[in-house]
């Protein structure tokens, strides 16, 4: 290395710092909760919610609480036992502790809890940390007990109240603004991880209360079913194939195996598995032998019904997995996650006792209803031969993306190669896309215009797909490839804009796009390269003055106090010209886009098939249930 390019400072004694209390947590959050947006803040909720879902499966809780507050603070409370508030020869209370002192925690084998989410006593210190303020009431020992933070900070000693016969623990917090990107809390988020928390533990009644102005809700969730009911929930909007869940349940010493699945008509799999109530989104050792053992013993049944005879004939986890829904859920002692945020399960011994369950399981099963099993065979067998095709598609469609230098035809590229910088406008018909290209800034926006409404993918095999000349158009132009070979780092593009006509044709066309982007290329949503446009519904001139307005309430205020103005309701992106929609539309500094983001994959899922599906019956329900909650204005 050149002497220019050294650091200069001296490396010594003085360069070496100590962080004290809970301050490397406020400098790297990330380490602890991965992220400072909306998933981080969320995540706050979920490590509290932890320790009280520990609280019950240690037998000590059967009610949590969750309640957004008006200031924007959140509260969870449950009926366990509450922190223990002795005090500790260090000359503090047990529960300031337990908020303050990273490491300190009961889950480290000291007879606190057998079974829980937490290792590393981080979660409620984490939480302290990243608040503008905190508090903790604990009831126990016929007393209230309550003690107050400041950025981690103690603000007071613990307090005695009223007295009380109560138990448990209530933490409350504000997040802290200058810390998270948002401090909104999203209700459906929350609402999303206490479903998963009720089927994961039968009997344990949750609640949550959003009591902010104009938000308030109230929903309580208990389950009796367990994860075979949540089987039947994910699936309630899909042709079933056996109508009974397959389910079964063993422990292994204190271990315990709970698997339940139960296949639907659809070409989609989705497998949810948990260890220890937490979410491993990217799996793991449970999940791995899940998936080798459905293999395994579907190609075993297939072979004594004849219906497999060579080894051409052989089933793959893909073919054995479409339409599968399956929910795996894993209790052990001591589980080896991935990260704070335990997205992985490492555990070794846990692919082997989940794998030895299935193969003996659902074999069982199988040789139980040979009609269902050669039923499923066949489904399998023809998802065998879609995957031949489809692999086929693939290969030349990855050739057109990676081998084939040429981009489609009808794409307007922007001149800077820079995808960071860039943007791909996705854009309905060549009117409006001529309009596009036109008005755009060609240094860094792209336009793509697409002929019409392209392929619903929710109710189409694969390889069909792959043959769609618009779906292969933006394939090619994004570069990211698709599936489980999508790479992000190789888009060209890092905005891909959905930008169709404010009308009732307009939505549509960008449903079945998000739909696309979901089920082949997830990460695109998931890392937020995904917006949506919001063109204007109406121009009113008054004058020469024009102004322009995105929703109905917006125009009538503006009438209110205003009369003789022209006023032009826009159908179309291909009604304006270049200038209106760079104005309104594609001007960075004057535009309105909403980022698609995924708050909930399991609730994003089942409203995909719901309404790109083959249900229209439900479709239908479900449109009359939410049209109340619509803002903005449909064409009839």
């Amino acid at each position: 290395m050149e002497q220019d390019n050294k650091i200069t400072q001296e490396y010594g004694a003085d360069q070496i710092r100590e962080c004290k209390g809970l301050e490397h947590i406020r400098l790297r959050p990330g380490m602890y909760i991965r992220n400072t947006d909306a998933y981080g803040l969320h995540h706050l909720v979920k490590e509290t919610v932890d320790n009280s879902i520990d609280e019950a499966l240690a037998g000590y809780c059967d009610t949590i609480s969750v309640t957004i507050h008006k200031d924007g603070s959140c509260s969870i409370r449950d009926n366990g036992r509450g922190i223990p508030t002795g005090m500790r020869e260090e000359g503090i209370s047990t529960v300031e502790l337990v908020m303050t002192h990273p490491n300190a925690g009961g889950k480290f084998g000291d007879g606190g809890y057998e079974i829980s989410s937490g290792l590393h006593g981080v979660g409620l210190k984490a939480v302290n940390a990243l608040s503008e303020v905190a508090s903790v009431d604990v009831y126990q020992n016929g007393k209230h007990y309550r003690q107050e933070y400041k950025i981690g900070v103690p603000q007071t000693e613990l307090m005695v109240l009223e007295d009380t016969t109560e138990t448990g623990t209530c933490v409350t917090f504000k997040p802290d603004a200058t810390i998270f990107s948002t401090v909104d809390f999203s209700y459906a988020t929350i609402k999303g991880m206490l479903r998963d928390f009720a089927f994961l533990n039968v009997g344990v009644k949750l609640t949550l209360t959003d009591e902010r102005e104009g938000q308030e809700k109230h929903d309580e969730m208990l389950s009796t079913g367990g994860i075979k009911e949540y089987v039947e929930v994910l699936n309630q909007d899909k042709e079933v194939l056996n109508q009974e869940p397959v389910y079964f349940k063993k422990k292994f010493n204190k271990e315990t195996i709970e698997i339940a699945f139960q296949y639907n008509d659809g070409y989609n799999e989705q497998i949810l598995a948990f260890a220890n109530n937490v979410n491993n989104v990217e799996g793991g050792t449970h999940l791995d032998g899940f998936k080798a053992a459905l293999t395994k013993v579907i190609n075993d049944a297939g072979k004594k019904l004849n219906l497999i005879k060579t080894d051409d004939d052989k089933l793959s986890g893909e073919d054995v997995r479409e339409g599968i829904t399956a929910v795996i859920s894993v209790k052990l002692l001591n589980p080896q996650f991935e990260g704070q945020t335990k997205t992985k399960l490492g555990n070794a011994d846990m692919r082997t006792l989940v794998n030895k369950t299935m193969t003996e399981e659902f074999a069982t099963v199988l040789e139980e209803n040979p009609s269902i099993a050669k039923e499923l065979i066949l489904k399998c067998l023809t998802a065998k031969k879609a995957r031949e095709a489809a692999r086929k598609a693939r290969e030349a469609t990855r050739k057109g993306v990676f081998e084939n230098t040429r981009l489609p035809g009808k794409l307007a590229d922007c001149s800077c190669k820079d995808p960071e910088l860039c943007e791909i406008c996705l854009v309905e018909g060549d009117s409006a896309g001529g309009t596009a290209k036109q008005g755009r800034d060609r240094r860094f926006q792209a336009i793509l215009p697409l002929r019409g409404k392209i392929l619903n993918v929710e109710k189409t095999r694969q390889h069909r797909v792959l043959e769609n000349e618009e779906i292969k158009a933006m394939i090619t132009a994004f570069g990211g490839g698709m599936l489980e070979e999508f790479d992000v780092t190789k888009l060209r593009y890092d905005r891909v804009i959905c930008m169709t006509d404010a009308d009732v044709d307009g939505s549509h066309i960008r449903i079945l796009l998000l739909t696309f982007f979901y089920r082949y290329m997830k990460p695109l949503i998931e890392e937020g390269h995904v917006y949506i446009a919001q063109p204007p519904l109406y121009k009113i001139t008054k004058g020469k003055q024009e102004y322009y307005f995105y929703t109905e309430e917006d125009k009538e205020e503006f009438l209110k106090s205003n009369e003789r103005c022209d006023i032009q309701r826009y159908k179309g992106l291909g009604e304006m010209d270049a200038k209106q929609l760079w104005d309104t539309t594609m001007n960075p500094e004057t535009r309105t886009l909403r980022r698609v983001t995924i708050e909930d994959a399991v609730e994003a899922d089942s409203h995909f098939s719901l309404l790109m599906g083959d249900q229209p019956e439900l479709r239908r329900k479900f449109i009359e249930e939410n049209a109340k909650y619509a803002n903005t204005d449909l064409d009839t």
